[in-house]
Order: C-alpha cells, then sequence, then structure tokens
C-alpha cells in the first residue's frame, strides 16, 4: 500500500489511532512499528485516552519480550514497539484471525534504512498468512525534513488540502524511496572512511603488538634489543650532528645511554653519522653486556641462597632492579635463575621493561591518534583530503612514539642494578589478589537492611548522664529525718576535707 502523507505529525498520529481503533473493531490484532521510544509513549498515552488496552515494547522488557510478540496475532492485541523490539520471534495468527484479515503493520515513520521497513512490513503476510502493512508520513519527520518536504508541502497548498487530509500518491513513496537511498549511501560513504581510518591504525597496531609478543615469549628479545640500541644511537646522534657544540652531545649519550663518549671532538665532527653510530653503538653493547653480567654476579649470591634453603617454598621470585628513578618489581623463576647463574633474573628484566615501556607509550598514542581523528577534519575547510592529512601526521607521531620507546627502554636497561644484596628482601611472586563480591548486595532495599541490622548490632550504647546529687551541709539536718545535724548522725564516717 503507498505510504499516507499528513502535514504535521499531529495529524499523523491521529489518523494512526483512528487507524488502530478501526482494526480493532473488526477483530484484527495490529503491530505499531515505531522509530524512537518517546513516539511508542505519546501513543501509549493517546491509546490509553481512548480506552484501548495494548502491549508496548520499547526495550524495557527484555524478559517479556519474546513472550508478548508471540501473542501479538491473537484477536483484538495490539502492540506498540521499536523497530529494534521482539526481532528473531514469529508472529503466528488464529484461525478467526485469518479470516478477519490477518495481523495488521502500521508504521509510524519510514526508517533511514529500507532494511528496516521492509523487515517491519515482512511481520505479517507469513507463509501464505494474510495481512496488510501501511506507513504513515508527516512532513515534519526527519527524513522529510532533509529530503523534499518543502516541494511536497507546496504541493499540498496547491492543491488546496485542508488539516486532517491526506495524500496518498506513488510519486510521493518514490521520493521517499529516494531520500533512504541517498542516507544509505551517505551511511556507506561514513563507513567506508572510517574504515580508511582503522586500517591505519590497524597497522600501526600490529607493529606495536609484534614486538609486544617478541617481548613476551621472548622470541627474537636479543635480537629486538640491539636493533633498539642502535636505532637509540643513531637518534642521539642524527639530534646533534652538525647542529649542537660536542659539549651537548657528550651530556645527552651520558644521560640517554649512561655512557661517556667513545669519539673525540675531532671525530665528531669529521666522521659520518653511519660511522659515528656504529662506533658508539659497538661501545654501548660491551657497555651493556658487562652490565647484565654485572648484575647477574650481584644477584647469584642472593639467588643461590634462596634457592638451597626455601626453593621448596618458592617458584618465582620477585627482585626489585631500579634504574636510579623508579625501582621495578621483576618477576622471575627461581630455578631457572640458580641454574644460569642470574643470567634469567636479566631475561626477565628486559622482558618487562619493554613491555612496561611499549605499554605507556602505546597509551599514550592511542590517546593523540583520537586527538588527531579529529583535528584533521577542519583540513577539508581548506580543500584537502582529511584522510591524506591523517595518513601522513600519524606516520610522524608513530615513528616519534618508537623513537621514545627505544630510547627509553635502552635508557633504562643500561641504568639498571639492584639495590638489595640480603636474601631476606627477596620477596615470592604471588598472583594478584581478586576481589571477593560474593558478600555484596544486589538491590538497594538488601544493601539498606543490612547497613540497618549492622547499625543496630554495632551501634554503641548511648551514655547515661551523670546525675549529681545536692550535698549535704555538715550542720544541716541529717536526710534520715532523725533531727540530728548531719555531723552527729550519718556525717560521722564521712571524712573531713
Amino acid at each position: 500500500m503507498e505510504d499516507l502523507v499528513y502535514k504535521t505529525k499531529r495529524e499523523k498520529y491521529n489518523a494512526v489511532i483512528d487507524e488502530i481503533e478501526h482494526l480493532y473493531k473488526i477483530g484484527r490484532p495490529v503491530l505499531v512499528g515505531t522509530t524512537s521510544v518517546e513516539v511508542s509513549e505519546l501513543l501509549s498515552r493517546m491509546l490509553k485516552l481512548r480506552g484501548l488496552k495494548h502491549q508496548v515494547l520499547n526495550a524495557k522488557l527484555h524478559a517479556k519480550e519474546a513472550e508478548i510478540v508471540a501473542e501479538a496475532g491473537k484477536k483484538g492485541t495490539i502492540t506498540i514497539a521499536t523497530n529494534m523490539a521482539g526481532r528473531g520471534t514469529d508472529i503466528k495468527i488464529t484461525e478467526e484471525v485469518r479470516q478477519a484479515g490477518g495481523l495488521a503493520i502500521i508504521g509510524t515513520e519510514r526508517h533511514e534504512s529500507r532494511r528496516v521497513d521492509r523487515q517491519l512490513r515482512g511481520r505479517s503476510g507469513r507463509q501464505g498468512d494474510p495481512g496488510t502493512s501501511q506507513f504513515f508520513v508527516s512532513l515534519e519527520d526527519d527524513l522529510m525534513r532533509l529530503f523534499g518536504s518543502d516541494r511536497i508541502a507546496n504541493l499540498m497548498d496547491k492543491l488546496g488540502l485542508k488539516e486532517g487530509e491526506v495524500i496518498q500518491h506513488p510519486m510521493i513513496t518514490k521520493s521517499i524511496e529516494r531520500a533512504q537511498r541517498k542516507v544509505e549511501e551517505n551511511n556507506f560513504g561514513i563507513r567506508k572512511r572510517l574504515l580508511e581510518y582503522d586500517d591505519v591504525m590497524n597497522s600501526q597496531r600490529e607493529v606495536v603488538y609484534r614486538r609486544r609478543r617478541h617481548a613476551l615469549f621472548g622470541e627474537r628479545l636479543e635480537v629486538d634489543i640491539a636493533n633498539m640500541m642502535y636505532d637509540a644511537v643513531q637518534s642521539v646522534v642524527e639530534t646533534h650532528y652538525g647542529v649542537s657544540e660536542f659539549s651537548d652531545f657528550t651530556m645527552d649519550l651520558i644521560r640517554t645511554l649512561s655512557m661517556d663518549a667513545p669519539v673525540t671532538e675531532e671525530e665528531f665532527r669529521q666522521k659520518t653519522i653511519e660511522e659515528l653510530t656504529d662506533k658508539i653503538y659497538r661501545a654501548l653493547v660491551a657497555q651493556y653486556k658487562r652490565k647484565s653480567e654485572f648484575i647477574a654476579s650481584q644477584a647469584y649470591p642472593v639467588i643461590k641462597d634462596v634457592y638451597e634453603k626455601q626453593s621448596h617454598i618458592y617458584e618465582n621470585i620477585v627482585v626489585p632492579i631500579t634504574d636510579g628513578q623508579r625501582v621495578y618489581q621483576i618477576i622471575t623463576n627461581l630455578k631457572k635463575a640458580y641454574e644460569t647463574k642470574g643470567m634469567e633474573l636479566v631475561r626477565s628484566y628486559e622482558k618487562t621493561i619493554i613491555l612496561y615501556t611499549i605499554d605507556e607509550a602505546w597509551k599514550e598514542h592511542l590517546r593523540e591518534m583520537d586527538d588527531l581523528k579529529t583535528s584533521v577534519q577542519n583540513a577539508a575547510y581548506e580543500q584537502k583530503d582529511p584522510l591524506l592529512i591523517y595518513k601522513f601526521e600519524a606516520y610522524e607521531l608513530f615513528k616519534n612514539m618508537l623513537d621514545k620507546v627505544n630510547r627509553e627502554v635502552v635508557s633504562i636497561l643500561v641504568k639498571g642494578h639492584i639495590p638489595i644484596r640480603d636474601s631476606s628482601q627477596i620477596q615470592r611472586a604471588q598472583a594478584p589478589r581478586r576481589l571477593d563480591l560474593s558478600n555484596l548486595k544486589e538491590s538497594k532495599s538488601e544493601f539498606g537492611s543490612s547497613l540497618s541490622q549492622a547499625g543496630a548490632q554495632q551501634q554503641p550504647q548511648r551514655s547515661q548522664p551523670v546525675k549529681v546529687e545536692k550535698k549535704v551541709g555538715r550542720n544541716d539536718p541529717c536526710p534520715c529525718g532523725s533531727g540530728k545535724k548531719y555531723k552527729n548522725c550519718h556525717g560521722k564516717t564521712v571524712p573531713v576535707n
């Protein structure tokens, strides 16, 4: 059936209620489809004013939703539902309803997607059953306001249509479908554009996750650290080469790599970047090798003592290692650390530092990428492609992040040392404690009752006020009524202050 077009929403909703009442009187069940919860509640209030019993499905009754939709095919049943409600539930009609004309579908507004409208229409007329579907549209609907409502409104004014009168024509129905097609094409373009942005993130994510996986499982760990060292050295050299003084270059080496410059000032000015990088890299590798052996030899006596005395208790141990600014709790296997004479501790130290540094840098990078995606949209005002700008800027951000990770990892590794030498300070590695939620209350009433009970049990007793009686003087009559003075009667035993 062709769509019924009204000028205002008020006229449309009144027509919907009239149609529902008419179908209800002839014994046909009605399923009303709405695009929002607000519209379904509005129609519900209007039906209550007419005294028509009905059911409302607006995603607030999850448990009864399928049951209500399954019963929507019985005689005289009125069901108001959003387009998302009751999906996947078959509406079966009785023989009496089949004779009356089957299930009637009423759409209160055209959805942006034709697929949703078709799905609503397909609720009736299933498996050869009779049924009808009718959409009511107004020129104030969102879809009509965006596409062509002015032209149709002028046409209705020229035809002299009065308030409440409806216009029904195949041309209008086709224009609505064209508007839906435009919206679908626009939404498709948005999703396609979003995937193109996500492709940039996915390529970066693969690089980061591959590095993280190598550190986590120990794959190519030595190769990755060697590459990080070379990249860190190259970054320092490129930063200062031909730009800074030799003293600044030397200070940066000490600050970043914790090493003196293995080249002279003359070599720094005469050699190429590649030659300087190679020489400093070889010196850094040799220094880190000595540092690793020193950490292992420093930790081995403590590990040996713990293994010989408490190996039956400990499987993994926690050894603190610091770079002078932060203490890292390194978890390592006690048996492997003992068998490798402490080198397993160094390997665990390398894994921990790489994982920690990559995770922190990646989280910060994700925040920066979100900000970048928002800011590059302004490039469209300059007649530039925001996606292209996004790719260039994302590459620079990612390159800077990798450079920062390389520097930080190498800096922490070459500065590491063990601050303890006593086996009593070695701790047992334990799994993180889980919060016990079994005693938590599920509802507000239970929570309130438990608080009142606990308050009744734990409420301290109120302290009673101290009663101060009137003090009897020594020469006053005795309170016992004997007529004697207090000092000669009951006051004899009271000591005189």
